[in-house]
C-alpha cells in the first residue's frame, strides 16, 4: 500500500512541477479567473451528470439561458422587455380601478362605521366584471336559479366563523363535509370503502394526490426518484406538483387527430420509478376525455396507481348518461385500476369558490396525503389537507348547493350545458376556416384553423366583448360553456357563432395576414426557445398584481423608460 501511495505522490509532485513551469510568469488575475471558470464549468458538469443523460440537454439549456439573461439581459433587451410587460400589466389594473381613487396602504387611524365600509365594498364590487352577460369562457359557474347567490350567502353566513380543524367545536360542519364527500363518491360509482377530503380547489386536490403517491411509492417500493406520466394536455397543476414535491414529470404526446393521449408514447415513458399515471376526464384545453380504461389497465398490469382528473368535467360527465347523452368513455371507480379522482364542486357543482374534492379508492391511499407532527411542543398536530385551519362556511355553501340541486337539478344543468356545447361544436364544423379539436363530449369545445392565424379570431372576438381562452401547442382557442350559454334558447351561444362566422368570413379573404396587437402574443411566445422567459413574464404579472401603489409605480416606470 505504501508503495502505491509513494507512486501516487511522486506523480502528483511531477504534475505540480510541470504546471508551475508551464504557467510561470502568467499574470495572477489570469490564474484566478481561469480557476473560477474551471470551478463553475466543473460544477455544471457535475450537475448535468447528476440529472442523468435523459435530462442533461434540457438542464444545460436552462442553465445556458439563465446565465445569458443574468449577465447579458440588458444588452439583449430582456430587462426592457420585462419592464415593458410590467408597465402593461399595471396599466391594465390601474385603468380598471381608476374610479376608486383611495388606496389604503395602512390601517385607518380610527374605526370606520360599518355602513361606510359596506359602501366601499359595493364600490369595489362595481368595477368587477359583469359575468352575467354570458360572454366569458368558464370563470364563473353560477347555479342559474333566481336568488341563488342570496341562498348560498345565507347558508354560509350561518357557519361564517366555523373551522373544520376544530371538529369537536364545529361538529355540524364536519357532518356536512362527510356528506358532501359521500355524495361525490356515489356520483362516481364508488363503494362504501371509497373516501376523500374537501380541498380549496382543483390544484390542491391534485397536489394532495401526487403527494400521496410519492409517499406510497417511497414506503412500499423504495422509490426515491419518483416520476409521473401525464398527457401533455393534463392540467398544469401536475407540473406544479412536480415542482413542489421534487417529482419528475414525463409528458406523453397528444394524438393530433383525436386529442387524446398517445397511448404508445405514454407506455414508452413508464419506468421503474413511475409512481402514477394520469388521465383527464376531460382535459382543460380541448375538452377531450383520455382513454381511462386503457390507462387503468396498464396501471393494474404494472401495479401503478392511476389518477383521473375530473376537476372540470366531473359534474357534467357524472350526469351525462342520465341526461340522455352517450359519453363512450367510462372514467370513474367502475374502472378497475382507477385509484383516485379529483373533482371540483365549485365549477359545475355550483358551490362557492374555494371548494373541491379529492377521492380515493381506499382509506389507506388517503392516509398518505395527510401530515402529522407527533413531537411538536405545541401538542400533537395533524391535518388532512395542505391547509391547517379551513373555511367551514365554504363547506356549508357546498353542502347547500348540492342539496338544493339534487340529482334532478344536476341532470337538468348537464343536459342544458352539453346541448349548448354540442350546438357550438356542430356549428363550428359547418363554418369555413374552423376545425374542432377532436370530438369533445362535454362542456369544453376547442377549435383551430388550418387557413388563417387563429389568434386573429381571438382579437376579433375580444373586440366583440368575448373573453375566450387562447391556447398553444398547437395554436387554438376554446369555449367553456356554462348555464349562461344555455339560457334563453342558447341566445349567447348563437351570438358567439355569429361573431365567429363574421370574423372567419373576413380572415378567409386574407389568409396569410398575421395577428397584431395583444392577440399576436400567443403566436409570438410559442416561438421563443427559452420557455423560462415566459415564466418570468408570468411572475411579473403577479408582481404587478400585488403592487398596492400600482398607479405610482406605473408613473415612475413610465418616466424611467422615456
Amino acid at each position: 500500500m505504501s508503495a502505491i501511495i509513494n507512486t501516487a505522490m511522486t506523480a502528483v509532485a511531477g504534475w505540480v512541477k510541470g504546471f508551475n513551469e508551464r504557467y510561470e510568469g502568467t499574470a495572477p488575475h489570469v490564474l484566478v479567473v481561469g480557476t473560477l471558470v474551471c470551478v463553475v464549468v466543473g460544477d455544471r458538469v457535475v450537475q448535468v451528470l447528476r440529472v442523468g443523460p435523459a435530462d442533461s440537454f434540457e438542464y444545460t439549456k436552462e442553465v445556458f439561458f439563465l446565465y445569458l439573461r443574468r449577465y447579458f439581459g440588458h444588452l439583449l433587451g430582456y430587462t426592457k422587455g420585462i419592464n415593458d410587460a410590467k408597465i402593461g400589466f399595471l396599466k391594465e389594473f390601474t385603468e380598471k380601478q381608476e374610479s376608486i381613487e383611495e388606496v389604503q396602504e395602512e390601517l385607518p387611524e380610527n374605526s370606520i362605521p360599518k355602513a361606510e365600509v359596506l359602501a366601499l365594498c359595493k364600490k369595489h364590487a362595481e368595477i368587477n366584471m359583469d359575468f352575467m352577460k354570458g360572454q366569458y369562457s368558464g370563470s364563473i359557474y353560477h347555479g342559474g336559479m333566481e336568488g341563488y347567490t342570496e341562498f348560498i350567502n345565507e347558508a354560509m353566513a350561518m357557519h361564517q366563523w366555523s373551522n373544520p380543524l376544530h371538529a369537536g367545536q364545529f361538529c355540524g360542519v364536519r357532518k356536512m363535509e362527510t356528506e358532501v364527500l359521500s355524495m361525490v363518491v356515489k356520483m362516481f360509482n364508488g363503494t362504501d370503502e371509497c373516501c376523500g377530503a374537501m380541498t380549496s380547489g382543483g390544484t390542491e386536490s391534485i397536489l394532495l394526490s401526487m403527494k400521496a403517491y410519492r409517499e406510497l411509492a417511497r414506503i412500499e417500493k423504495g422509490i426515491t426518484k419518483p416520476e409521473l406520466v401525464v398527457c401533455a394536455t393534463a392540467h398544469a397543476a401536475f407540473d406544479k406538483s412536480a415542482h413542489y414535491f421534487g417529482l419528475k414529470i414525463r409528458h406523453a404526446r397528444m394524438d393530433p387527430v383525436s386529442g387524446k393521449v398517445d397511448m404508445k408514447h405514454m407506455r414508452s415513458l413508464i419506468t421503474s420509478n413511475t409512481i402514477c399515471l394520469v388521465g383527464s376526464a376531460y382535459g382543460f384545453p380541448h375538452g377531450i376525455i383520455d382513454p381511462i380504461e386503457e390507462i387503468a389497465a396498464i396501471g393494474v398490469a404494472k401495479n401503478i396507481p392511476v389518477h383521473v382528473d375530473a376537476c372540470l368535467g366531473g359534474f357534467i360527465l357524472a350526469f351525462a348518461e342520465k341526461a340522455g347523452f352517450d359519453v363512450e368513455e367510462v372514467f370513474d371507480f367502475r374502472v378497475p385500476g382507477v385509484t383516485s379522482i379529483s373533482c371540483d364542486t365549485h365549477k359545475y357543482g355550483f358551490a362557492p369558490k374555494g371548494s373541491s374534492t379529492i377521492l380515493y379508492r381506499t382509506p389507506e391511499l388517503r392516509r398518505h396525503q395527510m401530515h402529522s407532527a407527533p413531537n411538536w411542543p405545541g401538542g400533537i398536530y395533524a391535518s388532512p389537507t395542505i391547509s391547517g385551519s379551513r373555511v367551514g362556511n365554504v363547506v356549508a355553501g357546498t353542502w347547500a348547493a348540492m342539496m338544493s340541486h339534487g340529482l334532478e337539478g344536476y341532470v337538468k344543468s348537464a343536459k342544458e350545458i352539453i346541448t349548448s356545447a354540442r350546438f357550438i361544436k356542430e356549428e363550428l364544423n359547418k363554418t369555413p376556416g374552423m376545425r374542432v379539436m377532436g370530438d369533445p363530449l362535454g362542456s369544453v369545445i376547442g377549435f383551430a384553423s388550418d387557413d388563417f392565424d387563429i389568434y386573429r379570431l381571438a382579437g376579433h372576438l375580444a373586440e366583440k366583448g368575448w373573453e375566450l381562452n387562447s391556447l398553444q401547442f398547437p395554436p387554438s382557442m376554446h369555449i367553456c360553456c356554462t348555464r349562461l350559454h344555455a339560457i334563453n334558447d342558447m341566445e349567447n351561444s348563437k351570438r358567439l357563432i355569429a361573431d365567429i362566422r363574421e370574423g372567419c368570413a373576413e380572415f378567409m379573404k386574407t389568409k396569410d395576414k398575421p395577428a397584431t396587437g395583444s392577440a399576436a402574443l400567443y403566436g409570438t411566445t410559442q416561438e421563443i426557445p427559452d420557455r423560462s422567459i415566459i415564466g418570468d413574464v408570468a411572475t411579473t404579472y403577479f408582481d404587478a398584481y400585488y403592487d398596492v401603489k400600482g398607479a405610482d409605480t406605473l408613473r415612475k416606470m413610465q418616466e424611467a423608460s422615456q
